[in-house]
């Protein structure tokens, strides 16, 4: 779909460029745009081998299991049922901190790891447990305490204060996790309420 959609913009882009006599900077603005794109994978890269580098030192080290302990009392309530000294936990515990530190892209891995781990553990048989569903929203609506990532761009594309964005994205990250985890828990209730006996 998303394939589909960029090659629809750039037709549109080529026709109308081509429409209105602006054809070269329609191919001066897709070649510098292809450059920008290269430059910015590689200045993001390193940050994200970096951090993904940590993240498996920190695994190593028994960091993960400190941050499993720290993080028991509030997802035993949201991941019911759910083995708290299993691989799943420790591998969700790993997600949530990347993600607290604003490291999306690392967090990506983690997050993969982790749902191969609830269908280990849980043998939904094909279907989707209400854990999963869980993680999905707390991976997706995430609290990001260091929006890393975010001020990384901010930082390549010339901001004087990177970080003055802090507080607007623990708020809007604080009311969408919220948000979604209430969502998740009501349509759970209704879901079972609504499977025969």
């Amino acid at each position: 779909m998303i394939n589909r959609i960029f090659a629809i913009m750039l037709v549109l882009s080529v026709i109308f460029g081509a429409a209105s006599g602006n054809m070269g900077q329609v191919c001066d603005a897709a070649l510098n745009s292809c450059v920008e794109a290269v430059d910015l994978f590689l200045y993001l890269l390193g940050g994200m081998c970096m951090w993904g580098g940590l993240m498996r030192i920190a695994e190593k080290a028994g960091i993960t299991d400190m941050l499993s302990e720290l993080f028991k009392p509030l997802l035993k309530h949201i991941f019911k049922e759910l083995d708290l000294n299993g691989m799943a936990f420790r591998a969700i515990c790993m997600n949530i901190t990347a993600n607290l530190l604003g490291l999306g892209n690392a967090a990506t891995p983690l997050g993969l790891e982790a749902m191969r781990r609830l269908e280990q553990e849980e043998h939904p048989g094909g279907t989707t447990s209400r854990n999963m569903i869980m993680f999905i929203v707390l991976n997706t609506a995430s609290i990001t305490l260091i929006p890393t990532t975010a001020a990384s761009l901010r930082i390549r594309h010339g901001s004087a204060a990177p970080m003055e964005i802090l507080p607007c994205v623990l708020f809007t990250s604080a009311c969408a996790l919220a948000a979604g985890l209430i969502s998740a828990a009501a349509l759970d209730n209704i879901s079972k309420r609504r499977k025969p006996k």
